[in-house]
């Protein structure tokens, strides 16, 4: 038996979770999930109700012991030794593992990432991606390093991109195919009694930065095209957003029109049109984009038809 040590937290990661403890080949191969670590609950809502991370769920549901702690601290790594772990498997935990904590797993540690490592490394792989409007994206199993993201590559896998995805979808997309990588993985050192040797990270590594509130503020000189794959690399969070008569309106989904004239003297940020069938159009520093949900603040999110039947007037305003 392998007994393993899964961190992770928000629901791409409860995914993969899920999916290696459904795993027929792991359970053959006699690989357990022996504990979790996870974030700790975190208030949300209206109420401040402590809520668990998708993946404190998922391992309560399969009888798993969890820990949350603030900080891999002594006390966290002796909580840990009493399981005896062997192998520690990572999918976005958000915590820093120093050389102590991974000290404790005699056969190593992997984490998953969902980028062509070493481009990328860093917190938000997906939406840099989406942003730079990529053609593609990659799945790396990456051996743990104390450099963040250095580690020796275990297995690899491209994933083309049509130029529709958001950052939700692709995170979907990489716990999918993650969960694949690290179950042949595991199965592999279920029956070798190691980890296969990795290869070293090749090229120039780039690196990605934790995105706040004020980067999702929609910049309306910019390219539709630019907006456009950055509502998508925002989504679901933080959420782009722009000022409209001084209220927050959150730009959920929008698209490029067709066969709609995209020559104006109209300042960016201005809503030009109501299209029935194409959205709310904005022109932007080139180009008109095609504005499909929205979301006042404080208010539901609607689809453009729902929105504009009780703001009809938003025509001829200037967003900003």
């Amino acid at each position: 038996m392998i007994s393993i040590v899964y961190a992770g937290s928000p629901e791409p990661a409860a995914r993969l979770l899920q999916t290696l403890l459904e795993d027929n080949s792991l359970k053959n191969a006699d690989v357990q999930i022996v504990g979790v670590l996870t974030n700790p609950p975190a208030m949300q809502g209206r109420h401040k109700m402590l809520v668990p991370t998708p993946v404190e769920t998922v391992a309560r549901q399969a009888g798993i012991p969890v820990f949350t702690p603030e900080h891999l601290d002594s006390v966290c790594r002796e909580q840990i030794i009493a399981l005896h772990p062997e192998l520690l498997v990572c999918f976005a935990y958000g915590h820093i593992f120093g050389p102590k904590f991974l000290g404790l797993f005699e056969k190593g540690a992997i984490n998953v990432h969902p980028s062509l490592l070493p481009k990328y490394r860093g917190a938000t792989p997906v939406p840099a991606a989406i942003l730079h409007r990529d053609t593609e994206i990659g799945i790396s199993v990456q051996r743990l390093a104390l450099e963040m993201d250095a580690g020796d590559i275990l297995a690899q896998k491209k994933i083309p991109l049509v130029g529709s995805e958001t950052t939700i979808s692709l995170l979907e997309t990489s716990a999918k195919v993650g969960a694949q990588l690290v179950a042949d993985l595991l199965c592999t050192a279920a029956r070798t009694g190691s980890l296969p040797e990795g290869t070293p990270q090749q090229g120039e590594p780039s690196y990605t930065k934790m995105i706040s509130k004020d980067d999702a503020r929609i910049n309306w000189t910019n390219s539709a095209a630019d907006i456009e794959a950055m509502i998508r690399a925002y989504t679901p969070d933080p959420c782009c957003w722009t000022m409209c008569n001084d209220v927050s309106l959150k730009i959920l989904k929008a698209a490029l029109p067709k066969d709609v004239s995209t020559e104006s003297t109209v300042a960016p940020g201005t809503v030009v049109a109501y299209d029935k069938k194409q959205g709310i159009l904005i022109q932007t520093g080139d180009g008109l984009l095609a504005v499909l949900e929205l979301q006042w603040q404080a208010k539901k999110a609607m689809l453009y038809k729902d929105f504009m039947n009780g703001s009809r007037n938003f025509v001829g305003s200037v967003l900003q």
